[in-house]
């Protein structure tokens, strides 16, 4: 099995002849659809799904199958008979590539914020993406896809979970929030459109930016 990363929590893999991906969002690159012949997402947040984006590939590749939540699934009306909805406990498999479904919940990023649901994909039971959340999965793995850097997430935590989880290796993935495309997540959560700190105004500043305080 091999894999190879298109950008931020998107990830491909190759297994003797079937091609997957998991999460082609927003900040993933679109070449990364091309060929594929499953896609799994693990929630409904726009940098894990780009519906866009999924339904041109569904309609470029009438081949093209999806296995997601009911909440992505909804989004996707007029190409439902394509599209699989699986929770935590289902199990299938793709091309020969057995797949198991593990959690329920995306990770608290703030109590005034809705969490949504959130499923990790098992493949093989060698290799993990947990999505937007630090699930555990049901026993210690080969490869573990790791969320590295998220606003629902602190460095304590993402240590905590390795230990926990107990893989092989760890294979960073979710770190766009790392590069300057992350201000727009946060604006989102700490500006007027998200819960905000009240009072307060964001004001992210760009390399070699000045702020006039006054």
């Amino acid at each position: 099995m091999k894999i190879t990363k298109f950008g931020h929590a998107c990830v491909r893999l190759e297994h003797d002849g079937t091609t997957v991906l998991v999460d082609p969002g927003a900040f993933s690159d679109p070449a990364a659809l091309a060929g594929a012949g499953a896609v799994l997402i693990t929630h409904e947040h726009m940098d894990h799904f780009e519906e866009s984006r999924l339904r041109a590939a569904l309609e470029a590749d009438p081949t093209l199958r999806v296995w997601t939540n009911a909440a992505v699934a909804a989004q996707l009306e007029g190409v439902r008979s394509r599209v699989s909805v699986v929770g935590e406990g289902d199990a299938f498999e793709v091309g020969g590539i057995g797949v198991s479904v593990h959690g329920e919940w995306h990770a608290v990023i703030h109590p005034d914020i809705p969490r949504v649901k959130n499923i990790g994909f098992l493949f093989d039971g060698r290799l993990f993406h947990p999505g937007d959340a630090f699930t555990v999965p049901p026993h210690a793995v080969d490869t573990l896809l790791l969320p590295l850097a998220a606003p629902w997430s602190k460095a304590s935590e993402v240590i905590d979970y390795v230990r926990e989880a107990g893989p092989r290796r760890a294979v960073p993935v979710h770190d766009a929030t790392l590069s300057p495309i992350g201000h727009a997540v946060q604006t989102r959560l700490l500006g007027p459109d998200g819960p905000g700190v009240a009072g307060a105004e964001l004001r992210v500043l760009g390399e070699g930016e000045s702020l006039d305080l006054g």
